[in-house]
């Protein structure tokens, strides 16, 4: 093991031992921790620069956990997501078995599994980009996509992508302008300059994506890992939005290595073969 890795691991086993000191449940632990750790893998960043100290990380988990706990909860609303019996292969492997997922206005569903499940292949059906074997998806209302990697365009500008999803809901240069520089500062980023996309660091192109998947108030927003690359700070702001999104009506589905056991969404798919929707 490398000397970053094996830093890593005492940063996440002291990260495990500060969520115990906080009272989280093993379960609980175990999944902040095993969701920190492939945070690091996919972003490539050392812990203390993704997260800062296990400390603050842990005090800060706890504080946002605990602040949406506090948040009283509206009643679900109308279903804006429907996907029945969905199935996926590719020549003699099957990605996808029969799979079912219903989300109302007002509700967050996290898909989970290990990796080459078929999370991404879901979302994608979902999203109208890719076309399963059988089965079918209804979306009722604006959607919104955010892949979790590609989706931007290297030779344009932030703001030219804004102008670029902007037009397709029907706003003119200017309101697209607008609209995506606001939900960029929501994420602690001025999208305004010129630099090109290819430019951007992988965080900030992630970000770009979820601006863009974000903009003009979609009805079903589908997020496919959106925080890599996301540092501490970000990160944590991002599952605000997610808790804001739902609490405004919207119906979120987020794939996501974390909140399986946990009381923070309404419904988990989880994508391993054997496994089935619960609700949280």
């Amino acid at each position: 093991m490398t000397e970053r890795g094996m830093s890593d691991q005492r940063w996440l086993h002291a990260l495990g031992q500060e969520l115990a000191r906080h009272r989280f449940t093993p379960d609980v632990t175990h999944h902040v921790v095993a969701e920190a750790a492939a945070h690091l893998r996919d972003s490539g960043q050392p812990a203390l620069r993704a997260f800062g100290t296990p400390e603050g990380y842990a005090a800060a988990v706890a504080e946002s956990l605990a602040s949406q706990r506090r948040q009283p909860r509206r009643p679900r609303g109308r279903v804006r997501l429907r996907a029945s019996q969905i199935t996926k292969r590719y020549g003699r492997r099957t990605v996808l078995k029969p799979t079912d997922l219903t989300v109302h206005a007002g509700e967050v569903a996290a898909v989970v599994g290990a990796n080459g499940c078929g999370k991404s292949t879901f979302l994608r059906i979902c999203a109208g980009l890719l076309s399963p074997d059988s089965g079918e998806v209804l979306v009722d209302g604006l959607l919104g996509y955010c892949p979790q990697e590609g989706g931007t365009y290297d030779f344009l500008l932030p703001e030219e992508h804004f102008v670029l999803v902007g037009a397709g809901r029907g706003f003119d240069r200017g309101r697209s302008r607008q609209l995506g520089r606001g939900g960029a500062a929501t994420l602690h980023w001025d999208a305004a300059g010129d630099v090109q996309a290819r430019h951007l660091s992988g965080g900030t192109r992630q970000k770009l994506n979820l601006v863009m998947a974000t903009l003009g108030d979609p009805d079903v927003l589908l997020l496919d890992e959106p925080y890599q690359g996301f540092d501490r700070g970000t990160y944590l702001d991002f599952w605000q939005h997610v808790w804001r999104w739902r609490d405004e009506g919207r119906a979120i589905v987020v794939v996501t290595h974390l909140l399986n056991q946990l009381d923070q969404v309404d419904h988990v798919l989880d994508l391993t073969p054997g496994a089935r929707e619960v609700a949280a």
